[in-house]
C-alpha cells in the first residue's frame, strides 16, 4: 500500500531534526521536508497555504483558526517558546525605568498579530495595569520599512494602531518618535551594541523566570498547521504525525540530558537542562494540550482581548478531536 505524501516546512530546531532527516518517521507517511527561514515559512504558509503541514506564527494561526470558515488546524506540537521581557526596547535617556512608565507613550510593534507581542501586551494588562488603550500604538517593519498585518484585525474600542509604512521602527525609536518598542527581533541598533537603545530588563531572565514562578504560563510562540482538507480525507494523519513529533522532541531531550557527550556546543549544557528539569518539571517543553492548558488559556484571552479574534476560543478548538488524547498502556 502507498503511503500518503505531504510536505512539511519548519525553521531548524533540534527537537524537529530527527523527523526532518528521517531518523524518525511517521506511520503511513511519505514526508518531504523542506527548512525554510521562520519569516519564510510563515509568509509562504499563511498567504498561500503552499504545502500540507507547517510551522506558523500561533498569534496568526488563532486569528485564521477563528475565521467562519477556517481552512487549517493545528497540532499541540510547539517548536518555538520563548518569553519575552527581554522583548521591551527602549531609547537610552527616554526617562523610561520601569514597565508602568509605558502608560501614555508611543509604543511599536512589527505586527499586532505578532505572537511576541500578544504576549508582552497581554503581561501589560493583567499583571502591569494598563489598559491597552492607554498606549499609543503604532505598527511597522522592526528594521525595514514596509511590514504589513497578515490577518484581519477586530481591534476593541479606544485601541488604536497606526501603521508606518516609511520608517522603521528602529528608526523611530532613535529619533524619539516612539517611545519603546515591543519585538521578537531585535532592533538594529540594539545589535549594533553602541548603546543608543537598551532593554527594559537587561536582568530579563530574573524577570521571566519570575513570571513563570508567579502564573505557571510558558509562553508558546509558533504551532504546527495542517491543512483541513489533509485530515478530512485522512483523519489518522493528525495522530500519526503528532506521535512523529514527539518522538523527535523525546530524542532531543535525551541529547540534551546527555552527560557522557556534549552534544551541543554550550558549556555546562547538560547541567542547565538539569536545572530546566527542576524548574519545570519532567517534561520541561512540553507538547500535548493539557500541559498547555494554562498557556493556551492565556494566550486565547490575550488574542480576544486584543481583538485577533472576534470571541474568545477554547484551547480545543484549536486541534483536531484526533488528537485530544492519546492511548496509554
Amino acid at each position: 500500500m502507498s503511503k500518503l505524501k505531504l510536505t512539511i516546512a519548519t525553521s531548524d530546531y533540534d527537537h524537529l531534526r530527527d523527523l526532518a532527516t528521517g531518523r524518525v518517521t511517521a506511520e503511513g507517511i511519505d514526508i518531504n521536508y523542506l527548512n525554510f527561514s521562520i519569516e519564510e515559512t510563515f509568509h509562504r504558509f499563511a498567504l498561500n497555504r503552499e504545502w500540507e503541514v507547517s510551522e506558523l506564527s500561533l498569534g496568526k494561526f488563532i486569528a485564521q483558526v477563528a475565521g467562519d470558515k477556517p481552512d487549517i488546524t493545528g497540532l499541540p506540537v510547539f517548536p518555538s517558546r520563548m518569553f519575552r521581557h527581554s522583548s521591551i526596547y527602549l531609547r537610552r535617556g527616554g526617562g523610561i525605568t520601569e514597565p508602568k512608565q509605558l502608560a501614555g507613550k508611543k509604543v511599536g510593534v512589527p505586527e499586532w498579530a505578532q505572537t511576541a507581542a500578544i504576549y508582552t501586551r497581554g503581561w501589560l494588562v493583567h499583571d502591569v495595569g494598563i489598559p491597552l488603550a492607554d498606549i499609543d500604538w503604532y505598527q511597522g517593519g522592526v528594521n525595514d520599512p514596509g511590514r504589513t498585518e497578515k490577518v484581519t484585525l477586530y481591534l476593541p474600542d479606544g485601541v488604536n494602531v497606526t501603521p508606518v509604512p516609511d520608517k522603521s521602527l528602529n528608526q523611530m525609536l532613535l529619533a524619539g518618535e516612539l517611545d519603546a518598542i515591543l519585538t521578537a527581533h531585535t532592533p538594529a541598533a540594539f545589535e549594533a551594541g553602541d548603546g543608543d537603545i537598551v532593554r527594559l530588563f537587561p536582568d530579563y531572565r530574573e524577570v521571566e523566570e519570575a513570571y513563570y514562578a508567579d502564573t505557571g504560563i510558558f509562553p508558546i510562540m509558533h504551532i504546527i498547521a495542517v491543512r483541513k482538507d489533509v485530515l478530512d480525507a485522512n483523519p489518522w494523519v493528525a495522530q500519526n504525525l503528532f506521535v512523529a513529533f514527539e518522538e523527535a522532541r523525546a530524542l532531543s531531550i535525551a541529547r540534551a540530558m546527555e552527560m557522557t557527550a556534549s552534544r551541543y556546543p554550550i558549556p555546562w549544557g547538560a547541567n542547565m537542562a538539569e536545572k530546566m528539569r527542576v524548574k519545570f518539571g519532567a517534561d520541561y517543553f512540553p507538547y500535548g494540550i493539557e500541559a498547555n492548558r494554562k498557556t493556551l488559556d492565556a494566550v486565547l484571552l490575550y488574542a480576544h482581548e486584543q481583538g485577533l479574534c472576534p470571541r474568545r476560543l477554547q484551547p480545543e478548538e484549536l486541534f483536531p478531536k484526533e488528537v485530544e488524547s492519546k492511548f496509554k498502556i
